[in-house]
């Protein structure tokens, strides 16, 4: 069986190993957001292609929920000292390795998905990651600050002002003369089913769609398409959906988002939409099935998956 899963961020990384573990056997493909990445220090980061590595291999911190279990800040520190701006990012000692794999193997000339590829290497995580686009397509937060409107980095608003300026509007700045990344439209076309995972509809799936190929390639795809919500009782489980939905006039509930996204036949992304155990949802052309959400370990997160299948 081949899966393919649009992911970004740490429900994406959680869901990516319940399919792993649900279905060891399938051949699996994830399509990741690189809307989040950014260049601080001289180093490309990539935060949810490097969450989705770090998951899937098993050294990610559990307590943090991002990052490498056993990091040290040392460098981080030292930087501090220097008056090195920006001090409000943390890269740990660990995760800087990869940073300067991944920017010295940019700057040599290869795109992001050969380097994706080689760094994935070292871990062989059972799961293909692909970022969406070779090109850059970073998303900028429109705000008021400082008495004017701007448009910041979405790290520098989740991070610095942990998200506590009100976004007007979001912005992904070179999506229209982005292309998907090699292997993601095949990944789509040939997949026996599609899922969309519990990541944040607006700055995680609508930025993987937001590439004009990748959204014809799904709305087109013989695979049924089965989403699961990342809203539970009417919030997130972790990051920022709250923030970033009303922003986009999208009521933040399993409901909302279903809407939002849409069915299929109607030129929407959903066959089929998971919600959790006690919300409801009525999406016109969508099948909606209720079961448990909530990723507490991987027996959960396999059996969301196993659920996503069924309901394909």
């Amino acid at each position: 069986m081949r899966l393919t899963v649009l992911a970004g961020g740490i429900g994406g990384a959680r869901f990516l190993r319940g399919v792993r573990a649900a279905y060891p056997d399938a051949t699996i493909t994830a399509v990741v957001n690189t809307g989040d990445d950014v260049t601080l220090h001289g180093l490309r980061i990539c935060p949810d292609l490097d969450s989705c590595m770090y998951t899937l291999a098993g050294v990610h911190d559990h307590r943090r929920g991002w990052g490498r279990t056993g990091e040290t800040w040392r460098i981080k520190a030292e930087l501090e000292a220097y008056g090195a701006e920006p001090t409000w990012f943390g890269l740990g000692d660990l995760d800087i390795a990869t940073h300067l794999v991944r920017t010295r193997m940019l700057d040599a000339g290869y795109p992001l998905s050969d380097v994706t590829a080689a760094i994935c290497e070292r871990w062989q995580l059972g799961v293909q990651l692909l970022p969406m686009s070779d090109q850059r397509c970073e998303t900028h937060v429109v705000v008021e600050l400082e008495g004017a409107r701007k448009a910041i980095h979405f790290q520098e608003w989740w991070i610095k002002h942990r998200a506590s300026l009100d976004p007007l509007a979001f912005v992904q700045v070179g999506v229209d003369q982005a292309v998907a990344a090699p292997g993601v439209l095949e990944a789509i076309a040939d997949a026996d089913v599609l899922l969309v995972a519990p990541s944040n509809p607006v700055v995680s799936i609508g930025t993987i769609l937001g590439l004009a190929d990748i959204r014809a390639a799904v709305v087109e795809t013989s695979a049924p398409v089965v989403g699961v919500s990342p809203i539970v009782g009417g919030a997130p489980v972790r990051g920022m959906a709250d923030r970033c939905l009303p922003a986009i006039g999208v009521e933040v509930s399993a409901q909302g988002v279903g809407a939002h996204y849409g069915a299929r036949k109607t030129g929407g992304l959903l066959d089929g939409w998971l919600v959790a155990s006690g919300d409801t949802a009525d999406v016109p052309g969508v099948e909606v099935r209720a079961v448990p959400l909530l990723m507490t370990d991987d027996e959960a997160s396999a059996a969301i998956a196993r659920a996503a299948v069924e309901l394909a």
